[in-house]
Protein backbone atom coordinates (compact mmCIF):
# COMPACT_ATOMS: atom_id res chain seq x y z
CA UNK A 1 0.00 0.00 0.00
CA UNK A 2 2.97 2.29 0.88
CA UNK A 3 4.54 1.70 -2.31
CA UNK A 4 1.60 2.23 -4.57
CA UNK A 5 0.70 5.24 -2.80
CA UNK A 6 4.41 6.88 -3.73
CA UNK A 7 4.03 5.29 -7.22
CA UNK A 8 0.80 7.36 -7.61
CA UNK A 9 2.67 10.30 -5.94
CA UNK A 10 5.23 9.96 -8.55
CA UNK A 11 3.06 9.58 -11.78
CA UNK A 12 1.09 13.09 -10.67
CA UNK A 13 4.07 14.90 -9.99
CA UNK A 14 5.35 13.81 -13.73
CA UNK A 15 1.89 13.98 -14.94
CA UNK A 16 2.42 18.03 -13.83
CA UNK A 17 6.17 18.83 -14.54
CA UNK A 18 5.47 17.72 -18.54
CA UNK A 19 2.14 19.70 -17.96
CA UNK A 20 4.36 22.46 -16.71
CA UNK A 21 6.91 22.07 -19.20
CA UNK A 22 4.44 22.10 -22.33
CA UNK A 23 3.17 25.64 -21.16
CA UNK A 24 6.46 26.80 -20.74
CA UNK A 25 7.74 25.33 -24.27
CA UNK A 26 4.43 26.60 -25.56
CA UNK A 27 5.36 30.29 -24.52
CA UNK A 28 8.66 29.99 -25.66
CA UNK A 29 7.52 29.14 -29.15
CA UNK A 30 4.85 31.87 -29.17
CA UNK A 31 1.86 30.01 -28.64
CA UNK A 32 -0.84 30.40 -26.34
CA UNK A 33 -1.91 27.18 -25.29
CA UNK A 34 -5.11 28.25 -23.30
CA UNK A 35 -8.74 26.41 -21.66
CA UNK A 36 -10.15 26.49 -25.53
CA UNK A 37 -8.35 28.75 -27.76
CA UNK A 38 -4.61 28.27 -29.56
CA UNK A 39 -3.43 31.71 -31.61
CA UNK A 40 -0.04 31.28 -33.52
CA UNK A 41 1.54 33.33 -36.42
CA UNK A 42 1.36 31.44 -39.26
CA UNK A 43 3.31 33.75 -41.77
CA UNK A 44 4.98 37.13 -41.65
CA UNK A 45 5.01 39.23 -45.50
CA UNK A 46 7.95 40.48 -45.71
CA UNK A 47 9.87 37.80 -43.39
CA UNK A 48 11.46 40.57 -41.59
CA UNK A 49 9.40 43.70 -40.88
CA UNK A 50 11.07 46.85 -42.73
CA UNK A 51 10.62 50.02 -42.03
CA UNK A 52 8.73 53.10 -43.55
CA UNK A 53 6.65 49.59 -44.87
CA UNK A 54 4.28 47.68 -43.90
CA UNK A 55 4.30 44.24 -42.81
CA UNK A 56 1.32 41.71 -43.20
CA UNK A 57 0.84 39.36 -39.80
CA UNK A 58 -1.57 35.67 -41.01
CA UNK A 59 -3.01 34.21 -37.44
CA UNK A 60 -4.54 30.93 -37.01
CA UNK A 61 -7.06 30.82 -34.96
CA UNK A 62 -8.23 26.95 -33.40
CA UNK A 63 -10.72 25.99 -30.75
CA UNK A 64 -8.35 22.99 -28.83
CA UNK A 65 -10.87 22.88 -25.75
CA UNK A 66 -14.00 20.71 -25.84
CA UNK A 67 -16.49 23.05 -25.79
CA UNK A 68 -17.87 25.21 -28.80
CA UNK A 69 -17.05 29.26 -28.52
CA UNK A 70 -18.62 31.73 -30.17
CA UNK A 71 -18.20 35.52 -30.54
CA UNK A 72 -13.93 35.08 -30.77
CA UNK A 73 -12.72 38.34 -31.00
CA UNK A 74 -8.60 39.22 -31.80
CA UNK A 75 -7.46 42.41 -31.14
CA UNK A 76 -3.81 43.26 -32.10
CA UNK A 77 -1.81 46.24 -29.61
CA UNK A 78 0.93 47.75 -31.20
CA UNK A 79 3.61 49.81 -29.66
CA UNK A 80 6.48 51.10 -31.12
CA UNK A 81 7.43 50.61 -34.09
CA UNK A 82 4.32 49.32 -34.87
CA UNK A 83 1.15 51.15 -35.28
CA UNK A 84 -2.44 50.94 -37.42
CA UNK A 85 -2.46 50.88 -40.97
CA UNK A 86 -4.78 53.12 -42.36
CA UNK A 87 -7.70 51.50 -43.48
CA UNK A 88 -7.00 48.43 -41.61
CA UNK A 89 -8.29 47.14 -38.65
CA UNK A 90 -6.76 45.86 -35.39
CA UNK A 91 -9.65 43.82 -34.00
CA UNK A 92 -11.14 40.96 -36.34
CA UNK A 93 -13.88 38.11 -35.02
CA UNK A 94 -14.43 35.02 -35.90
CA UNK A 95 -18.40 34.00 -35.18
CA UNK A 96 -18.21 30.35 -34.41
CA UNK A 97 -15.60 27.17 -33.59
CA UNK A 98 -16.55 23.90 -33.05
CA UNK A 99 -14.53 22.38 -30.20
CA UNK A 100 -11.41 19.70 -30.48
CA UNK A 101 -9.95 21.75 -34.26
CA UNK A 102 -7.86 20.01 -36.13
CA UNK A 103 -4.87 22.33 -37.56
CA UNK A 104 -6.89 22.59 -40.83
CA UNK A 105 -9.73 23.75 -39.31
CA UNK A 106 -8.67 26.72 -37.50
CA UNK A 107 -9.83 30.27 -38.27
CA UNK A 108 -7.90 32.64 -40.28
CA UNK A 109 -7.21 35.90 -39.57
CA UNK A 110 -4.88 38.44 -41.53
CA UNK A 111 -3.62 42.09 -40.02
CA UNK A 112 -1.46 44.64 -41.56
CA UNK A 113 0.52 47.15 -39.12
CA UNK A 114 3.01 49.66 -40.49
CA UNK A 115 6.16 49.89 -39.19
CA UNK A 116 8.14 53.18 -38.67
CA UNK A 117 10.38 54.40 -40.69
CA UNK A 118 13.21 55.31 -38.67
CA UNK A 119 12.68 52.04 -36.74
CA UNK A 120 16.48 50.93 -35.78
CA UNK A 121 16.95 46.96 -36.46
CA UNK A 122 16.05 44.40 -33.65
CA UNK A 123 13.69 42.48 -32.20
CA UNK A 124 10.21 43.90 -30.90
CA UNK A 125 7.23 42.37 -28.90
CA UNK A 126 3.44 42.33 -30.10
CA UNK A 127 0.25 42.00 -27.97
CA UNK A 128 -2.59 39.61 -29.29
CA UNK A 129 -5.27 39.82 -26.77
CA UNK A 130 -8.34 37.03 -27.75
CA UNK A 131 -11.45 37.09 -26.03
CA UNK A 132 -14.20 34.43 -26.90
CA UNK A 133 -17.42 33.02 -25.35
CA UNK A 134 -17.99 29.70 -23.94
CA UNK A 135 -20.94 27.88 -22.68
CA UNK A 136 -24.28 29.45 -22.43
CA UNK A 137 -27.29 30.38 -20.16
CA UNK A 138 -26.17 30.48 -16.60
CA UNK A 139 -22.77 28.71 -17.51
CA UNK A 140 -21.89 31.64 -20.48
CA UNK A 141 -18.37 32.59 -19.57
CA UNK A 142 -16.21 35.27 -21.57
CA UNK A 143 -12.42 34.46 -21.32
CA UNK A 144 -9.57 36.78 -22.53
CA UNK A 145 -5.90 35.85 -23.09
CA UNK A 146 -2.84 37.81 -24.20
CA UNK A 147 -0.59 36.08 -26.50
CA UNK A 148 3.34 37.98 -26.60
CA UNK A 149 4.86 37.49 -29.84
CA UNK A 150 8.00 39.06 -31.22
CA UNK A 151 8.75 40.48 -34.79
CA UNK A 152 12.24 41.10 -35.79
CA UNK A 153 12.85 44.85 -37.99
CA UNK A 154 15.67 44.61 -40.81
CA UNK A 155 17.73 47.43 -41.05
CA UNK A 156 16.50 49.86 -43.56
CA UNK A 157 18.75 48.93 -46.87
CA UNK A 158 17.92 51.07 -49.68
CA UNK A 159 19.50 52.66 -52.07
CA UNK A 160 17.78 56.09 -54.23
CA UNK A 161 18.52 58.33 -57.30
CA UNK A 162 17.85 61.15 -56.14
CA UNK A 163 18.40 63.91 -58.64
CA UNK A 164 19.53 64.51 -62.28
CA UNK A 165 21.91 67.27 -62.82
CA UNK A 166 20.21 68.71 -65.89
CA UNK A 167 16.21 68.32 -67.58
CA UNK A 168 17.45 69.08 -70.89
CA UNK A 169 20.35 68.85 -73.79
CA UNK A 170 21.29 69.93 -77.04
CA UNK A 171 21.24 67.73 -80.22
CA UNK A 172 25.00 67.05 -81.36
CA UNK A 173 26.50 68.67 -78.83
CA UNK A 174 28.59 66.98 -76.00
CA UNK A 175 26.93 68.05 -72.87
CA UNK A 176 27.25 66.75 -68.61
CA UNK A 177 24.94 64.49 -67.32
CA UNK A 178 25.04 63.45 -63.60
CA UNK A 179 23.22 61.20 -61.80
CA UNK A 180 23.29 61.63 -57.66
CA UNK A 181 22.99 58.13 -55.55
CA UNK A 182 21.86 58.26 -51.98
CA UNK A 183 21.71 55.67 -49.60
CA UNK A 184 18.93 56.53 -47.75
CA UNK A 185 18.80 53.29 -45.56
CA UNK A 186 20.29 52.76 -41.84
CA UNK A 187 22.61 50.18 -43.56
CA UNK A 188 25.89 50.05 -45.63
CA UNK A 189 25.65 49.45 -49.34
CA UNK A 190 28.07 48.27 -50.87
CA UNK A 191 29.12 46.68 -54.58
CA UNK A 192 26.63 48.99 -56.71
CA UNK A 193 26.41 49.47 -59.92
CA UNK A 194 24.56 51.99 -62.26
CA UNK A 195 23.43 52.16 -65.65
CA UNK A 196 20.87 53.85 -67.68
CA UNK A 197 19.57 53.78 -71.30
CA UNK A 198 17.51 55.63 -73.97
CA UNK A 199 15.46 53.05 -75.49
CA UNK A 200 15.50 55.08 -78.28
CA UNK A 201 19.07 54.99 -79.01
CA UNK A 202 19.25 59.20 -79.15
CA UNK A 203 21.10 59.43 -75.97
CA UNK A 204 24.24 57.88 -75.69
CA UNK A 205 27.37 58.37 -73.20
CA UNK A 206 30.62 59.65 -74.75
CA UNK A 207 33.76 58.47 -73.64
CA UNK A 208 32.59 56.05 -71.23
CA UNK A 209 30.22 53.32 -71.36
CA UNK A 210 27.17 53.90 -69.98
CA UNK A 211 27.96 51.44 -66.47
CA UNK A 212 29.30 53.00 -63.13
CA UNK A 213 30.75 51.24 -60.03
CA UNK A 214 30.25 52.08 -56.67
CA UNK A 215 32.53 50.12 -54.27
CA UNK A 216 31.14 51.30 -50.98
CA UNK A 217 28.19 53.46 -49.78
CA UNK A 218 27.41 54.66 -46.19
CA UNK A 219 24.33 55.05 -44.74
CA UNK A 220 22.82 58.24 -45.74
CA UNK A 221 25.75 59.16 -47.75
CA UNK A 222 25.82 60.38 -51.20
CA UNK A 223 27.77 59.78 -54.34
CA UNK A 224 27.60 61.96 -58.02
CA UNK A 225 27.95 59.26 -60.93
CA UNK A 226 28.79 61.44 -63.86
CA UNK A 227 28.77 60.79 -67.30
CA UNK A 228 29.48 63.18 -71.18
CA UNK A 229 26.43 62.53 -73.28
CA UNK A 230 25.37 63.48 -76.86
CA UNK A 231 22.09 63.46 -78.79
CA UNK A 232 21.63 62.59 -82.23
CA UNK A 233 22.00 65.03 -84.96
CA UNK A 234 19.21 63.98 -86.50
CA UNK A 235 16.99 63.61 -83.63
CA UNK A 236 13.61 64.63 -83.36
CA UNK A 237 13.29 67.44 -80.39
CA UNK A 238 11.37 66.48 -77.29
CA UNK A 239 11.55 64.56 -74.49
CA UNK A 240 12.95 61.19 -74.65
CA UNK A 241 13.09 58.58 -71.13
CA UNK A 242 16.47 56.97 -69.43
CA UNK A 243 15.73 53.87 -68.16
CA UNK A 244 18.34 53.66 -64.99
CA UNK A 245 18.90 50.58 -63.48
CA UNK A 246 20.95 50.22 -59.76
CA UNK A 247 22.08 47.25 -58.30
CA UNK A 248 23.88 46.28 -55.02
CA UNK A 249 24.34 44.50 -52.13
CA UNK A 250 23.28 44.24 -48.38
CA UNK A 251 25.11 43.44 -45.43
CA UNK A 252 24.26 39.89 -46.06
CA UNK A 253 25.23 39.70 -49.44
CA UNK A 254 22.12 39.74 -50.70
CA UNK A 255 22.06 41.39 -54.66
CA UNK A 256 18.97 43.76 -54.63
CA UNK A 257 17.65 45.77 -57.81
CA UNK A 258 16.21 49.31 -57.90
CA UNK A 259 14.04 50.15 -61.38
CA UNK A 260 13.04 53.56 -62.38
CA UNK A 261 12.85 55.97 -65.36
CA UNK A 262 13.80 59.48 -65.91
CA UNK A 263 12.87 62.18 -68.43
CA UNK A 264 15.53 64.24 -70.83
CA UNK A 265 14.39 66.70 -73.16
CA UNK A 266 16.79 67.00 -76.56
CA UNK A 267 16.55 69.86 -78.20
CA UNK A 268 16.21 73.13 -77.57
CA UNK A 269 17.73 76.69 -78.32
CA UNK A 270 19.91 77.68 -81.76
CA UNK A 271 21.70 80.38 -83.35
CA UNK A 272 21.57 82.53 -86.18
CA UNK A 273 24.01 84.30 -88.45
CA UNK A 274 23.59 87.88 -89.78
CA UNK A 275 24.84 89.44 -92.33
CA UNK A 276 24.51 92.87 -94.85
CA UNK A 277 22.74 91.51 -97.55
CA UNK A 278 22.28 94.90 -99.93
CA UNK A 279 20.67 98.34 -99.81
CA UNK A 280 18.02 99.12 -102.79
CA UNK A 281 15.47 102.15 -102.87
CA UNK A 282 16.37 102.99 -99.44
CA UNK A 283 16.39 99.65 -97.78
CA UNK A 284 18.60 97.94 -96.56
CA UNK A 285 18.24 93.93 -96.00
CA UNK A 286 19.97 91.53 -94.20
CA UNK A 287 20.38 87.75 -94.67
CA UNK A 288 19.55 85.85 -91.56
CA UNK A 289 20.48 82.27 -91.39
CA UNK A 290 19.70 79.44 -88.58
CA UNK A 291 22.94 78.30 -87.80
CA UNK A 292 22.17 75.91 -85.17
CA UNK A 293 20.90 72.55 -84.47
CA UNK A 294 17.28 73.78 -84.13
CA UNK A 295 14.24 74.45 -85.85
CA UNK A 296 12.95 78.13 -85.07
CA UNK A 297 9.41 78.71 -84.87
CA UNK A 298 7.76 82.29 -85.36
CA UNK A 299 11.26 84.19 -85.89
CA UNK A 300 11.25 88.05 -85.41
CA UNK A 301 13.99 90.40 -87.06
CA UNK A 302 14.04 93.59 -85.45
CA UNK A 303 16.18 96.20 -85.18
CA UNK A 304 15.99 97.42 -81.14
CA UNK A 305 16.73 101.73 -80.23
CA UNK A 306 20.14 101.98 -80.33
CA UNK A 307 22.44 104.94 -80.51
CA UNK A 308 24.26 105.96 -83.89
CA UNK A 309 21.05 104.25 -86.33
CA UNK A 310 17.39 104.92 -86.75
CA UNK A 311 14.51 103.25 -88.35
CA UNK A 312 11.84 104.56 -90.60
CA UNK A 313 9.10 102.79 -90.86
CA UNK A 314 8.66 99.82 -88.97
CA UNK A 315 11.25 98.29 -87.03
CA UNK A 316 10.58 94.83 -86.95
CA UNK A 317 9.39 92.09 -89.17
CA UNK A 318 8.40 88.19 -88.50
CA UNK A 319 9.73 85.91 -91.16
CA UNK A 320 8.19 82.70 -89.74
CA UNK A 321 9.65 79.48 -88.76
CA UNK A 322 13.70 78.57 -90.04
CA UNK A 323 15.18 75.31 -90.41
CA UNK A 324 17.89 74.64 -89.22
CA UNK A 325 20.40 75.28 -91.88
CA UNK A 326 17.97 77.49 -93.70
CA UNK A 327 18.11 81.47 -94.03
CA UNK A 328 16.15 84.39 -94.91
CA UNK A 329 15.53 88.40 -95.79
CA UNK A 330 15.41 91.02 -93.30
CA UNK A 331 14.83 94.42 -94.57
CA UNK A 332 14.34 98.01 -93.15
CA UNK A 333 14.59 101.65 -93.80
CA UNK A 334 17.62 101.81 -91.45
CA UNK A 335 20.06 105.25 -91.38
CA UNK A 336 22.92 106.43 -89.90
CA UNK A 337 21.17 108.98 -87.01
CA UNK A 338 24.49 111.44 -87.06
CA UNK A 339 23.64 111.89 -90.48
CA UNK A 340 20.97 114.49 -92.01
CA UNK A 341 17.42 113.99 -93.36
CA UNK A 342 18.33 110.97 -95.89
CA UNK A 343 22.24 110.74 -94.94
CA UNK A 344 22.71 113.60 -97.36
CA UNK A 345 25.25 115.39 -94.87
CA UNK A 346 28.86 114.85 -93.94
CA UNK A 347 30.76 114.28 -90.67
CA UNK A 348 31.42 117.81 -90.97
CA UNK A 349 27.49 118.96 -89.96
CA UNK A 350 24.94 120.04 -91.77
CA UNK A 351 25.19 123.21 -93.99
CA UNK A 352 29.41 122.91 -93.32
CA UNK A 353 31.01 122.83 -96.69
CA UNK A 354 32.84 119.36 -97.46
CA UNK A 355 36.61 119.46 -96.89
CA UNK A 356 37.67 119.67 -100.36
CA UNK A 357 40.98 117.09 -99.78
CA UNK A 358 38.56 114.44 -98.55
CA UNK A 359 36.32 114.90 -101.42
CA UNK A 360 39.01 114.50 -103.33
CA UNK A 361 40.03 111.36 -101.88
CA UNK A 362 36.50 110.01 -101.87
CA UNK A 363 35.88 111.06 -105.43
CA UNK A 364 32.19 110.14 -106.33
CA UNK A 365 29.48 111.36 -103.65
CA UNK A 366 28.13 107.51 -103.58
CA UNK A 367 32.30 106.71 -101.37
CA UNK A 368 32.05 106.39 -97.84
CA UNK A 369 32.23 109.09 -95.72
CA UNK A 370 31.83 107.39 -91.85
CA UNK A 371 31.67 104.38 -90.39
CA UNK A 372 29.27 103.69 -87.35
CA UNK A 373 29.42 101.40 -84.96
CA UNK A 374 28.15 97.86 -85.23
CA UNK A 375 24.11 97.95 -85.86
CA UNK A 376 22.25 95.30 -83.78
CA UNK A 377 19.92 93.27 -84.86
CA UNK A 378 17.89 91.29 -82.45
CA UNK A 379 16.14 87.73 -83.30
CA UNK A 380 13.21 86.38 -81.87
CA UNK A 381 11.92 82.75 -81.83
CA UNK A 382 10.50 80.30 -80.06
CA UNK A 383 12.92 76.73 -79.54
CA UNK A 384 11.50 73.15 -79.73
CA UNK A 385 10.39 73.53 -75.98
CA UNK A 386 8.33 76.09 -76.56
CA UNK A 387 10.09 78.81 -74.90
CA UNK A 388 10.29 82.40 -76.02
CA UNK A 389 13.73 83.11 -76.74
CA UNK A 390 15.61 86.24 -77.71
CA UNK A 391 18.99 86.38 -79.57
CA UNK A 392 21.20 89.87 -80.05
CA UNK A 393 23.40 89.90 -82.93
CA UNK A 394 25.78 92.73 -84.56
CA UNK A 395 26.21 93.62 -88.09
CA UNK A 396 29.26 96.34 -88.91
CA UNK A 397 27.74 98.73 -91.35
CA UNK A 398 29.37 102.10 -93.30
CA UNK A 399 26.84 104.65 -94.30
CA UNK A 400 27.63 106.32 -97.45
CA UNK A 401 27.10 110.31 -98.41
CA UNK A 402 24.19 109.24 -99.98
CA UNK A 403 22.97 107.36 -97.25
CA UNK A 404 22.92 103.83 -98.14
CA UNK A 405 24.38 101.59 -95.73
CA UNK A 406 26.84 99.32 -97.23
CA UNK A 407 28.92 96.47 -95.06
CA UNK A 408 32.19 97.82 -93.77
CA UNK A 409 34.87 97.20 -96.29
CA UNK A 410 32.59 95.84 -99.44
CA UNK A 411 31.53 97.46 -102.68
CA UNK A 412 30.77 100.86 -101.96
CA UNK A 413 32.63 101.97 -98.81
CA UNK A 414 36.63 102.56 -98.17
CA UNK A 415 37.62 99.93 -99.97
CA UNK A 416 35.59 100.87 -103.08
CA UNK A 417 38.96 101.89 -104.90
CA UNK A 418 39.62 98.14 -104.46
CA UNK A 419 36.62 97.45 -106.11
CA UNK A 420 37.16 99.62 -109.42
CA UNK A 421 41.38 98.76 -109.23
CA UNK A 422 39.72 95.17 -109.61
CA UNK A 423 38.37 96.10 -113.33
CA UNK A 424 41.71 98.05 -114.55
CA UNK A 425 42.87 94.92 -116.52
CA UNK A 426 39.80 94.62 -118.15
CA UNK A 427 40.07 98.39 -118.95
CA UNK A 428 43.29 98.26 -120.27
CA UNK A 429 42.74 94.80 -122.11
CA UNK A 430 39.97 96.82 -124.15
CA UNK A 431 42.01 99.85 -124.36
CA UNK A 432 44.43 98.14 -126.29
CA UNK A 433 42.11 95.78 -128.91
CA UNK A 434 40.69 99.44 -129.72
CA UNK A 435 44.32 100.98 -130.46
CA UNK A 436 45.21 97.68 -132.35
CA UNK A 437 42.08 97.91 -134.14
CA UNK A 438 42.49 101.73 -135.33
CA UNK A 439 46.36 100.72 -136.10
CA UNK A 440 45.27 98.01 -138.82
CA UNK A 441 42.59 100.02 -140.08
CA UNK A 442 44.86 103.21 -140.90
CA UNK A 443 47.83 100.27 -142.40
CA UNK A 444 44.77 99.25 -144.39
CA UNK A 445 44.09 102.32 -145.95
CA UNK A 446 47.71 103.38 -146.64
CA UNK A 447 47.89 100.10 -148.66
CA UNK A 448 45.01 100.77 -150.69
CA UNK A 449 45.77 104.28 -151.28
CA UNK A 450 49.55 102.88 -152.70
CA UNK A 451 48.50 99.92 -154.93
CA UNK A 452 45.51 102.27 -156.25
CA UNK A 453 48.52 105.31 -157.38
CA UNK A 454 50.20 102.18 -159.07
CA UNK A 455 47.50 101.78 -161.34
CA UNK A 456 47.28 104.87 -162.18
CA UNK A 457 44.05 105.10 -160.62
CA UNK A 458 42.63 109.27 -160.21
CA UNK A 459 40.28 110.44 -158.31
CA UNK A 460 37.39 111.63 -159.73
CA UNK A 461 37.64 114.89 -158.76
CA UNK A 462 40.83 114.70 -160.91
CA UNK A 463 39.24 113.84 -163.90
CA UNK A 464 38.63 116.14 -166.34
CA UNK A 465 35.53 116.34 -168.65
Amino acid sequence: MRKFSLLTFLLLLSTFLCLGAGTALGASNGNINSAAVQVNVTNQNPDTARPGEPVELTLSVQNIGNNNLKDIKVTLNPEYPFSKLSGEDLEKSISYLNARQEDDDAGVLKFKLMTDSNASEGTYDLDIVTTYTSGSGSDEKTYTTTKTVQLEVQGKEYAQVVTVSKADIDIAKEEPLEFIVTNTGTSPLKNLVFSWTDPKGVVLPVYSDNTKHIKYLEAGQSVTVSYSVMADVNADPGLYTLNVNLSYEDADSNSKNIQTTAGLFVGGTTDFDVSFSETSAGETSFSVANVGNNIAYAVKVSIPDQDGYKVSGSSSTIVGNLEKGDYTIASFDVSNSQSGAGGNTTENGPGTPSDSSQDSANGASSTSMSSSDPLKVQIEYTDAKGERETVTKEVNLETTTSGNMTAAGGPGGPGSSAGISSYLPYIGLLVLAGGVFVYRRKIHEKIQAMKAKKAGYKKPEDQKI
